[in-house]
C-alpha cells in the first residue's frame, strides 16, 4: 500500500507576497538634456529655452520619465525645473535622475499606498527572485510594511527560505 503524497507547501497557511505582482505599468523613458547645452556643457538659457519650447513633448505620454544630464556640464536646478512643466501635462511620473532611481521611486510609491490588511497575523514569504527589475529598497521597503501587520516574515521561496521576523506572542 503506497502513501499519499502530500503538498505541505499548499496546505500551509503561508501567504506569497511577490514584488513583481505591485511592478507599476507603463512605459519607461529617459531625457537627456546634455544635446540642449552649449558644446555639451554650457547651458545658455536662450537657446536651452528655444530647445525646451519645440521639443515634441507628446512622445512621453502616459509614459514614467528619468530626466537626466550625461555630460559632466553643471546645470542649474531650474533647468530640470523647467522641463519638468512641459512634461508635466504627458508623463506619469517625472524623475531627476536615471532609470534605476525612477524604478525605486515607482516601487515606494506603490508600496506605501498597498493595502496589508490581507496580510494580517499570517506567515508571509516575500519571494526573492524577480523577472522584473525590482530595486533592491522595494524589498526592505515591503518587508517594513509587512512587519506591521504579519505573524512572520521570511525570504525566498517556501522550499527555501530565510526567517526574517517573527511576532512576540502576548502571553
Amino acid at each position: 500500500m503506497s502513501e499519499e503524497i502530500v503538498n505541505r507547501v499548499s496546505s500551509s497557511p503561508l501567504v506569497t507576497f511577490d514584488l513583481e505582482k505591485y511592478y507599476p505599468d507603463g512605459k519607461r523613458m529617459t531625457l537627456d538634456i546634455s544635446p540642449w547645452l552649449f558644446e555639451g556643457i554650457i547651458l545658455r538659457e536662450k537657446e536651452f529655452r528655444a530647445f525646451v519650447a519645440e521639443h515634441p513633448w507628446e512622445k512621453y505620454k502616459d509614459a514614467h520619465v528619468a530626466l537626466y544630464c550625461s555630460s559632466d556640464a553643471i546645470v542649474p536646478g531650474w533647468a530640470f525645473m523647467l522641463v519638468t512643466t512641459k512634461l508635466q501635462p504627458f508623463a506619469a511620473q517625472i524623475v531627476q535622475g536615471d532609470l534605476q532611481l525612477l524604478e525605486t521611486i515607482l516601487y515606494k510609491t506603490a508600496i506605501d499606498d498597498l493595502d496589508v490588511t490581507d496580510f494580517t497575523d499570517k506567515p508571509v514569504i516575500i519571494k526573492g527572485c524577480s523577472n522584473k527589475p525590482v530595486p533592491a529598497n522595494a524589498y526592505i521597503w515591503a518587508a517594513n510594511k509587512l512587519q506591521q501587520v504579519a505573524k512572520s516574515i521570511m525570504y525566498g521561496e517556501a522550499c527555501s527560505s530565510v526567517p526574517l521576523y517573527k511576532k512576540k506572542s502576548n502571553r
